[in-house]
């Protein structure tokens, strides 16, 4: 199993149009709308290198929208065994 992440830069304006094209792309567990140098978050499995590689060339780069990605691959996961939620006093 392949975990990477993605962070792309979206053209402005065209945050909520790149969001729901990668958004149903299989393989994507999460995509987060991010402040910041990068605008977009995501999260894939993948259970093939190359399969990463096709969503990478083929769907990101490939979305309108996006100018620019950086992937990172995952060696490794770790669980948090902490709330997913923040406690509220």
């Amino acid at each position: 199993m392949v975990h990477a992440f993605i962070l792309a830069k979206v053209e402005s304006g065209k945050d909520s149009e790149v969001l729901n094209q990668v958004i149903k792309t299989p393989g994507v567990q999460h995509a987060t709308p991010t402040y910041g140098e990068y605008d977009l978050h995501v999260d894939v499995y993948f259970k093939t290198k190359e399969e990463l590689d096709t969503f990478i060339f083929d769907k990101i780069r490939r979305t309108p929208g996006v100018t620019k990605s950086l992937t990172l691959i995952a060696f490794t996961t770790y669980e948090s065994r902490q709330p997913t939620q923040p406690q509220q006093p």
